[in-house]
């Protein structure tokens, strides 16, 4: 039996591939769609015969492509004046362009949801189809996103200098996707977060990093068997995953060593005290608050507030935390959630079942709809 293409292998290749084409004059758009129908050829051919040097392959197919394509235009003799002819196959120099293509993936004309479609197609050389099924768009749907991406970075200079916070960004937005289709998006986050890691030494870089695998540990015991929601408290954190713990925790200790604080290390720092407390019990909620502080101080973020004060009622109790989410604008997404949960801690079943309903009915997604529900009907039962 043929073994498969090694899948996670040809995509980690595409941003050098892409990179080469378009140091090579290719524009944005044309190389990209070069690159993609490489990759078809290579699902179709390297089965049987492999390829001694894989991305030298994948340059001298895309580049085929992009003559192809570009012959075809009715502008065939301009464009070709300026196109160099087929160069031989074989090693590719080794310049990275992975950098500048995540900048451009994420440049500050496009909106999130361009962005993020943009870096997986072009950067984590995932198919329009894949794309569309993790996030239950129809194809067609996201073929145009993409296009419209494409389009509006297409003038823009491939070494322009970009922003790495934007692009920490688009890959928290990829992360908290997690999972649906034939795609896991946060594996996907992780892997292009450990590129971008590899291609510039920054200590954001490694906190996000840090902060996706210590969230992504949890993963396992974060629903029941029938697919509800499990909250940390509750669950078997024999099911955490320590060795994607220990590796979450190096990284962030190294990054934290640097003396640069962002957002990010902050956020893993706090996920890391999770992950450090044998049961919820154990969980050193002072040190927590701590870094919410220090989180506010960073972001001022609304959301951060918010969870700043599920930290304060469980270390200084439930008014204590009541009081502080007084401070929060009601409007917050899961404000009502927080608020039920307070008010339980507080011995208010009438007041907090209230509100599990009222969250329930503001929920963003059907998991956490029914959780809140579950919660609701607890408290008004006998």
């Amino acid at each position: 039996m043929t073994p498969p293409v090694d899948d996670v292998l040809v995509r980690s290749l595409v941003p050098g591939v892409l990179g080469v084409l378009v140091r090579r004059g290719a524009d944005f758009a044309a190389a990209e769609d070069a690159v993609q129908e490489a990759l078809v050829e290579a699902v179709r051919s390297w089965p049987t015969t492999p390829p001694r040097e894989p991305t030298g392959w994948l340059v001298t197919v895309a580049w085929r492509k992009f003559l192809d394509a570009t012959r075809a235009e009715t502008t065939r003799r301009r464009r070709e004046e300026t196109v160099a002819d087929e160069p031989p196959s074989g090693p590719v120099p080794s310049a990275d362009d992975t950098l500048q293509l995540y900048f451009l993936c994420a440049h500050p004309s496009l909106t999130p949801p361009s962005a993020v479609a943009l870096t997986l197609r072009a950067v984590g050389g995932l198919t329009t189809r894949q794309i569309a099924a993790a996030y239950l768009v129809p194809e067609a749907t996201m073929a145009q996103r993409i296009s419209r991406a494409k389009r509006t970075v297409s003038d823009v200079r491939f070494n322009e200098p970009g922003d790495v916070a934007t692009v920490l960004r688009v890959l928290y937005l990829v992360f908290n996707e997690g999972y649906s289709g034939d795609v896991d998006l946060a594996a996907e986050a992780i892997r292009l977060t450990r590129q971008l890691a590899a291609a510039v030494d920054h200590p954001e870089v490694a906190g996000l990093l840090a902060l996706m695998l210590l969230h992504h540990a949890r993963r396992a015991a974060r629903t029941a068997p029938d697919g509800s929601l499990v909250p940390l408290a509750e669950q078997d954190r024999g099911r955490w995953d320590t060795a994607l713990i220990s590796e979450g925790v190096q990284v962030l200790q190294a990054a934290l060593a640097r003396g640069r604080l962002g957002e990010y290390q902050a956020q893993a720092a706090i996920a890391a005290l999770h992950a450090d407390a044998r049961s919820a019990a154990d969980t050193d909620w002072v040190q927590i608050v701590e870094w919410y502080d220090e989180l506010v101080r960073l972001t001022g973020s609304p959301v951060v507030r918010l969870n700043r004060a599920v930290a304060v009622g469980e270390a200084d109790g439930p008014r204590a935390g009541l009081a502080a989410l007084a401070s929060v604008d009601a409007s917050v997404p899961r404000f009502a959630a927080v608020q039920a949960y307070l008010h339980e801690k507080d011995g208010d079943r009438t007041t907090a079942a209230r509100l599990y309903a009222e969250a329930a009915a503001l929920a963003g997604n059907a998991a956490e709809r029914d959780h809140l529900t579950r919660q609701a009907a607890r408290l008004n039962s006998p």
